[in-house]
């Protein structure tokens, strides 16, 4: 087939398409809207004063300390729903969540993306272990031992 007769053949039926994505999709409908915004640009100019940004930081304060109490009253509400799935009778009615807190990737389903430590799983405040009397394990030979 020749450059000539492919052009002849695909020729109307490429307008036929387009035609019917304009026409039919409401494309046409959503040009003429455009144009019309980027000619009315022109129009009068409204002077718009910005808020105060006070405002918005007591505001975003707000929303964190509304977030947190939220939080709280859900692992209030969580750890209540598992005290009475044990039962008050498990532990003779011992609170055994008193104290604690939840670690801080704590519900995370799926496995990370990214590479974590080896500290991940542990809450910053864990002090950790204590290993200040490590030398003495020895009788403080260990300087025979090296």
């Amino acid at each position: 087939m020749k450059n000539e007769e492919l052009k002849k053949a695909l020729k109307p039926l490429i307008k036929q398409c387009i035609k019917e994505v304009i026409f039919e999709e409401g494309i046409l409908s959503g040009i003429i809207s455009e144009v019309v915004k980027g000619v009315n640009v022109g129009g009068p100019i409204v002077e718009s004063k910005a808020k105060p940004k006070a405002d918005v930081r007591v505001s975003s304060e707000k929303l964190l300390k509304e977030r947190q109490e939220t939080k709280r009253k859900q692992l209030k509400e969580t750890r209540k729903k598992m005290l009475d799935a044990i039962g008050e009778s498990a532990f003779n009615g011992i609170d055994v969540f008193e104290g604690t807190s939840p670690i801080p990737r704590a519900g995370a389903v799926s496995a990370p993306t990214t590479p974590s430590s080896p500290l991940s799983d542990y809450s910053p405040d864990n002090p950790g272990i204590n290993i200040d009397g490590i030398l003495s394990v020895a009788g403080n030979a260990w300087k025979k031992l090296i």
